[in-house]
């Protein structure tokens, strides 16, 4: 990009992405260390090979493979008759070994693609590659920032977790695009049961953002090689979610765009996201490939798992179960959407409309549980383990035990802030439905007690007989239900 100033509506951005995903298997990629640390002490899960002691030899995971092998098969990607292992070499404090073993030449996934919707619109996105290699360990910066702190410490305890690294082609031209891609491939790599967003750095995204000139965009979104080569790209690295990337790369495009307004040259280099503060910081000028060396990984052989895509299933996606559910059981968009935001919501929802009516099931999963989930911050996961408990709930609206009102406004609440099961909750509160001659004595006394509402009834103000269902209601402890007095009122107004 030349020194020269130019208005920022007459440039286009460009951003490619490299995720790394955290691949869930119970030991680490090339060693028998568990991958399951939690809040376990600082380096306690090593051992020579994640340590990179000399002598120590690495022995290839077979699940991480299967997990790359179901990556390929959900992005529809080629896996090549071999694919092998090289040493990336460069200097980080946490890779203790001074080099990565990674795949370079021969990718386990090769040039697949990615659909996912964005404003209402459907996008493809080309995937260039997804490779496995073994994750470093962890900094600690203590007393500040990466800049700022005093000092850092080092935890080898995810040194060599499995990590499948996918590098798109630069197919993105703005950040809110970056965020919906990583929203779909989250919920693609859950479903594939490979991976659980709730872990600690389980996704972390490094994004290449160049600003080209906007005449150099075609109509449908490429821009040409050699002009992305000349335009200087800056990688942001240090983003650990899907907010956090559409927050990191809209700073840095508007940071970039402001530049090149003003005259100046963006220089290519490696920035860091620092989320607290909101920016982008300076690191290190940016390496090229030339830079790592990389060579073969003597140590290992050659992989020859082309066939395996073949002979391993991946389950329904959620592309296809969303289609499923609004053709099967009948769900608009919206819920269709909701329930199979996650694998556990859309086997919950399938559990409890084997029971009961789907709409009805819809309605209690989709808006009124994870209504209430979203509200107090929670995920399904949380109640996982309370699933029969909720289709306790949704068995006592369903029978008529209780008002749907009672259910959404006392027993679901009641259940996520005490605990207790739902039909202790309406023991406790005396929230059982009222006999039919109940609920008729109480439409009659509502009628003898308010004539200036029964009045104003017959003269048609509307707001009249929600008057009387309210007294009714009242009379009967929220436990009738309101179209049932609706109806019962009407009938003895108008006998």
């Amino acid at each position: 990009m030349t020194a020269q100033a130019v208005e920022t509506e007459d440039l286009a951005t460009v951003i490619g992405l490299e995720v790394h995903v955290q691949l869930e298997t119970d030991t680490k990629i090339f060693c028998s260390c568990s991958t399951d640390v939690g809040d376990d002490e600082p380096n306690t899960h090593t051992c020579p090979v994640c340590l990179g002691l000399p002598g120590a030899l690495p022995v290839l995971n077979e699940g991480a493979v299967e997990a790359a092998v179901k990556v390929g098969k959900a992005i529809d990607a080629t896996i090549p008759e071999e694919t092998t292992f090289h040493r990336k070499n460069y200097y980080y404090p946490d890779l203790p070994k001074n080099f990565q073993i990674t795949q370079y030449g021969a990718p386990i996934c090769q040039e697949g693609e990615l659909e996912f919707s964005v404003e209402g619109e459907r996008r493809a996105v080309d995937v260039r590659r997804a490779h496995l290699e073994e994750d470093p360990g962890s900094l600690q910066h203590k007393g500040g920032s990466i800049d700022t702190a005093d000092y850092t410490l080092v935890d080898y305890n995810r040194a060599g977790t499995p990590l499948m690294e996918i590098v798109t082609k630069p197919d993105f031209r703005a950040p809110s695009e970056v965020r919906a891609f990583l929203a779909k491939l989250t919920e693609v790599l859950e479903y594939l049961g490979i991976f659980d967003a709730t872990r600690d750095g389980s996704l972390r995204v490094d994004a290449n953002l160049s600003i080209v000139d906007g005449s150099e965009v075609a109509e449908d979104g490429a821009v040409d090689r050699d002009v992305l080569e000349d335009a200087n790209r800056t990688e942001v690295k240090n983003i650990s979610s899907h907010k956090g990337a559409e927050k990191a790369l809209a700073y840095e495009e508007t940071r970039q765009k402001n530049a090149i307004q003003r005259g100046r040259v963006v220089e290519q280099e490696t920035r860091h996201w620092d989320e607290s503060k909101g920016v982008t910081l300076s690191m290190r000028s940016k390496e090229e490939e030339k830079d790592y060396r990389y060579f073969r990984e003597a140590d290992l052989p050659v992989l020859r798992v082309s066939d395996w895509k073949e002979r391993i299933d991946i389950p329904e996606l959620p592309d296809a179960r969303r289609e499923r559910f609004r053709t099967e059981y009948g769900l608009d968009d919206e819920s269709a959407d909701k329930l199979t935001s996650t694998k556990e919501v859309a086997d919950f929802f399938e559990d409890v409309a084997e029971q009961f009516d789907p709409g009805l099931a819809a309605t209690w999963v989709a808006d009124e549980l994870l209504g209430e989930l979203n509200y107090r911050d929670m995920q399904i996961a949380d109640v996982s383990g309370r699933f029969d408990e909720i289709e306790r709930l949704v068995e006592l609206v369903a029978t008529d035990e209780i008002t749907t009102k009672n259910a959404r406004e006392t027993v679901l609440r009641e259940m996520l802030d005490d605990g207790d099961s739902p039909d202790d909750i309406v023991e406790r509160e005396g929230l059982g439905k009222t006999s039919g001659d109940e609920i008729q004595s109480a439409v009659v006394e509502a009628i003898d007690e308010n004539p200036d509402a029964v009045e104003d009834y017959h003269d048609g103000e509307g707001g009249a007989i929600n008057f009387l269902v309210g007294q009714v209601m009242q009379k009967t402890g929220g436990s009738a239900d309101p179209g049932d007095v609706n109806q019962l009122l009407r009938d003895e107004l108008e006998g």
